[in-house]
């Protein structure tokens, strides 16, 4: 062995990024509670919790946060941080791990935890951390519970499942002749009945049937368009190898682009807004479908005299599929004693236990405890759409891929210019295969 084989990107990452994690971080936090260094203790019984979560999200974990400082020893029990979503978010987790700065939990998005697990960022969850706090692996959805394992280790603990969903203006549908007696949209599953259905809303609204952002915006272009690929029966992986390898069914890629192109051309799909424009096109009634996140449920909610529902995004091609994440508590790797591990699970237990109040933001449960309660089930219209989960498709691992990752904006920058007719299927696939030569080709560094 030689001599110098120890001598790792995380050691290297270690020496010369620990001073840098708390010079970065110290100025970027922004806590309800006042704190030292970041994440130094002032109050050794003090649980360090980071998180992500601005708007409703933010508002709903701010309550739970509460629910936990009111069992657990008031205000001094938990300092609770947020940080920009995204990217910037995850290389925060990264230098304070490196740095020997961690929190004691963390907020990761399931897609990005895999990585980090990969690199030594985060601690494996053992049956043993879960039977600590009367939690066992059969406690979770299994899909999402399932997708977190990595090398065969529990990594993380979901929180929930927030599939791509489609939100419908009721009184455009009606109209339409799309809603039921019961007020719910039918069956739009099939690529035919689906585009009557757009056909039928077009001619209610004088143009736009559906709509989805796609101007300044990369993330929804991705999620629709992955959702419908692997609604193909076969479809491969876009990249896998841990992103080392482009795995893209090139014929796939090319029908699902074609199809959304065929939909801007009749008129029925937007070809050119961004998020709010494409969220307000049919609040107002000017498209009868919007395909977005469910945790949009709260600014539809908001808007006075609405009248929405939400369903799973129809089934057009062969088999069930929607685009998902988890958000997911994960242990960054410090040295813990077994005091300080059973704290940690005991506040991912306190969070679980609370998760009715997250899933009033859209979000699906995994914890089966909330999800199976009749209390969830009579929760509308989260409910009409929870049987998302059960097909969830997440993103494939890669270092530089995930949630608000450089794969999603590379690869939703040219989805994005094929819904504006800017460019061609054959074109946008070209152009994602030279993007991606360079990640494709670069080691993980961490």
């Amino acid at each position: 062995m030689s001599a110098h084989s120890s001598f790792t990107r995380r050691s290297l990452l270690g020496a010369g990024l620990a001073g840098v994690a708390t010079a970065a971080l110290a100025g970027c936090a922004s806590s309800p509670i006042g704190a030292g260094l970041v994440g130094s203790k002032l109050n050794p019984e003090q649980l360090i919790f980071w998180n992500l979560f601005g708007g409703g999200d933010g508002s709903r974990m701010q309550t739970m946060e509460a629910g936990y400082r009111k069992t657990h020893g008031g205000a001094g029990s938990l300092q609770a941080t947020v940080f920009a979503w995204g990217n910037p978010y995850y290389s925060k987790v990264t230098l304070a791990t490196v740095g020997n700065q961690p929190p004691d939990v963390a907020i990761s998005h399931l897609t990005r935890a895999k990585p980090l697990f990969e690199g030594d960022i985060l601690e494996p969850i053992t049956e043993a951390d879960l039977a600590s706090v009367g939690l066992s692996s059969t406690d979770f959805n299994q899909k999402s519970w399932e997708a977190q394992k990595t090398g065969g280790k529990n990594i993380a603990i979901p929180l929930d499942t927030h599939p791509l969903v489609m939100f419908f203006n009721a009184d455009v549908c009606k109209k339409a002749g799309l809603l039921g007696s019961d007020g719910k949209l039918v069956d739009l599953d099939g690529l035919e009945n689906f585009e009557k259905a757009l056909a039928a809303v077009s001619k209610v609204t004088g143009g736009t049937a559906i709509a989805y952002g796609n101007v300044s915006e990369t993330a929804t272009p991705w999620r629709v368009f992955t959702t419908l690929y692997h609604q193909i029966k076969g479809s491969t992986p876009f990249i896998s190898n841990n992103g080392s390898k482009l795995t893209v069914n090139e014929d796939d890629f090319i029908e699902v682009c074609t199809r959304i192109q065929s939909w801007v051309k009749k008129g029925w799909l937007n070809k050119g807004l961004d998020y709010a424009g494409a969220m307000s096109t049919m609040f107002a009634g000017k498209a009868g479908f919007f395909l977005q996140g469910e945790w949009e449920i709260t600014t539809a909610q908001a808007v006075k005299g609405l009248k929405f529902g939400m369903v799973p995004v129809p089934t057009l091609f062969d088999v069930p599929a929607a685009q998902a994440d988890s958000h997911t508590f994960v242990l960054p790797r410090k040295n813990r004693t077994p005091e300080q591990r059973k704290q940690a699970m005991g506040f991912i237990k306190s969070m679980l236990d609370q998760s009715y109040t997250w899933a009033e933001g859209g979000h699906v449960p995994a914890y089966l405890k909330t999800l199976d309660s009749a209390k969830y089930k009579a929760l509308e219209p989260q409910s009409d759409y929870v049987k998302s989960a059960e097909y969830a498709v997440y993103d494939d691992p890669a270092w530089y891929g995930g949630s608000g990752s450089t794969f999603e904006n590379t690869v939703g920058a040219q989805l994005g210019l094929v819904q504006q007719l800017a460019i061609t299927p054959q074109g946008a696939l070209s152009a994602i295969k030279d993007q991606l030569k360079v990640y494709l080709n670069t080691p993980s560094p961490l």
